[in-house]
């Protein structure tokens, strides 16, 4: 018996199943599972990747990527510890791990994470002070992984890492680190130029013992001095005159003054 032999009723029921198998037949990427819900009731393993059979609308069908996601998570008024108004964003990077949580215990695991990563955003940050979010990030970056990973991981969802994005400072704010800034290199200045002011008076000491020693090296400097300035052809010679011969000047010229005058 032919298929040209076929009654036109069974002809178009053929058609029907064949359209109806071919409709059935869904193809996953690699990075895909099918989560299939029969009757209602969820089979035990996601499907895929590949070729699957999906019996509508005794099957429905939910796909599930499995590859990383970036959220952004939008910025957020935050007040520190040490009363400082900040806006504040961060990104968070996510993948499924569980399928079938994903599509059954969570409406959109996306948005839920991102509310989650708000609130944890704005409690972690308000608790620490400026200076350790400026300086300590990587820590609290950390810090807040772990917190929205332990809430998002009963729907299958692994949060991989969070980075604080961008730190928006009121310009105040702004000002007044520029100034201890500007107040800190001056300080870091003045030690240095204090130090080098000590370590020359240090060089010096140590200099006028050892000419101390040995007093022909007081008249060695003074030929040299005296030489440096005839090189260079000067009409005037600085001749440096020891104070100890002043002192004894001035001592000779009061034992040698005139005599008071009597009444």
């Amino acid at each position: 018996m032919s298929v040209n032999d076929l009654p036109i009723p069974a002809l178009i029921l053929i058609a029907i199943i064949v359209l109806y198998l071919l409709n059935s037949i869904k193809i996953l990427r690699e990075y895909e599972r099918a989560v299939i819900f029969r009757l209602g009731r969820v089979l035990g393993e996601p499907k895929g990747p590949g070729i699957i059979l999906v019996f509508r609308p005794i099957d429905q069908m939910v796909r599930i990527s499995l590859r990383q996601e970036v959220l952004e998570v939008p910025p957020q008024d935050i007040i520190t510890r040490d009363n400082v108004t900040l806006k504040v964003n961060a990104v968070v990077t996510l993948y499924v791990v569980n399928p079938n949580d994903a599509a059954i215990k969570v409406a959109n695991y996306v948005y839920q994470t991102s509310q989650f990563a708000q609130t944890t955003l704005r409690s972690v940050l308000g608790e620490v002070e400026l200076d350790e979010i400026l300086s300590h990030r990587d820590k609290l970056n950390l810090r807040i992984q772990s917190i929205i990973d332990q809430r998002t991981e009963p729907f299958g969802v692994k949060v991989v890492s969070v980075e604080v994005k961008q730190v928006d400072l009121p310009e105040q704010m702004l000002r007044a680190i520029a100034k201890q800034a500007e107040a800190e290199r001056e300080k870091r200045s003045k030690i240095i130029h204090a130090e080098g002011e000590f370590s020359a008076a240090q060089k010096l000491v140590d200099a006028a013992a050892l000419m101390a020693t040995q007093p022909m090296t007081l008249q060695l400097r003074y030929l040299q001095t005296l030489a440096d300035i005839g090189v260079e052809k000067n009409t005037t010679i600085v001749f440096p005159l020891p104070i100890e011969m002043m002192s004894l000047f001035n001592r000779l010229a009061g034992v040698q003054g005139p005599a008071p005058s009597q009444p």
